[in-house]
């Protein structure tokens, strides 16, 4: 698999998806800056990390959603190429209307910190086959904007068209609407969630709760 990370100003988890991605594929993905205008040849998958992009001064991912990479992001999305947004990922995703919806303020206008677990509602995807539908696992929050919201048309297509990936199992600290976690693409080709599931994927450092996401992936092209 042939995967790169994109990173922002203010990106700081862009070496923990590294990581991840190197430990089920055995290479390390490119890392490409913000300013970057071209993605390299032959890329199978685009990632967009965590983390604090332009300081989050303005609305979190509004401005990163503008940086020149996100063009190419957006062409590599149309052709079929995955998208992976994790947190401030998932933020840009839906201010480049690669997503429906919003990450509003979390419910409690405190950031979280700590550890949640999760609820697999799609798991036939490229990014979730290693799991099982039904299935829960942990991960971590650490945002102050996890709060999806989106109009009651919008959540009934995402739940009509099986587009839920994820949803929060037991509390739902942030308040997103209908306790979603992450959604995909019409296509099933684009993933954004708000946990980081790259934070666990090493039994040293949080268990590998997560590590069936980066497996299912890397999986996916030894396949093809």
């Amino acid at each position: 698999m042939n995967a790169a990370i994109i990173v922002f100003p203010g990106t700081n988890r862009e070496r923990d998806v590294a990581l991840a991605l190197k430990r089920v594929t055995g290479r390390k993905p490119h890392m490409l800056w913000h300013r970057d205008t071209e993605l390299p040849a032959g890329l199978d998958l685009v990632v967009l990390p965590g983390g604090f992009s332009y300081g989050d001064y303005l609305r979190c991912g509004a401005m990163a959603a503008q940086s020149p990479i996100m063009r190419a992001v957006r062409a590599h999305a149309e052709r079929g190429g995955l998208v992976l947004g994790v947190c401030n990922g998932f933020q840009m995703l839906t201010e480049a209307g690669l997503l429906p919806g919003a990450l509003l303020r979390n419910a409690s206008l405190r950031f979280l910190a700590m550890d949640c677990t999760m609820r697999v509602e799609r798991a036939d995807t490229a990014f979730t086959h290693h799991f099982q539908r039904g299935q829960t696992f942990g991960a971590t929050l650490a945002h102050g904007d996890g709060n999806y919201f989106a109009d009651d048309a919008t959540l009934d297509r995402l739940e009509g068209e099986g587009l839920v990936a994820l949803r929060y199992e037991g509390e739902n600290r942030n308040g997103s609407a209908r306790s979603i976690a992450g959604i995909l693409s019409p296509n099933l080709r684009v993933l954004g969630l708000m946990p980081h599931p790259e934070n666990c994927t090493d039994p040293l450092v949080g268990g590998t709760d997560g590590l069936p996401m980066f497996t299912s992936l890397a999986e996916s092209f030894t396949a093809a």
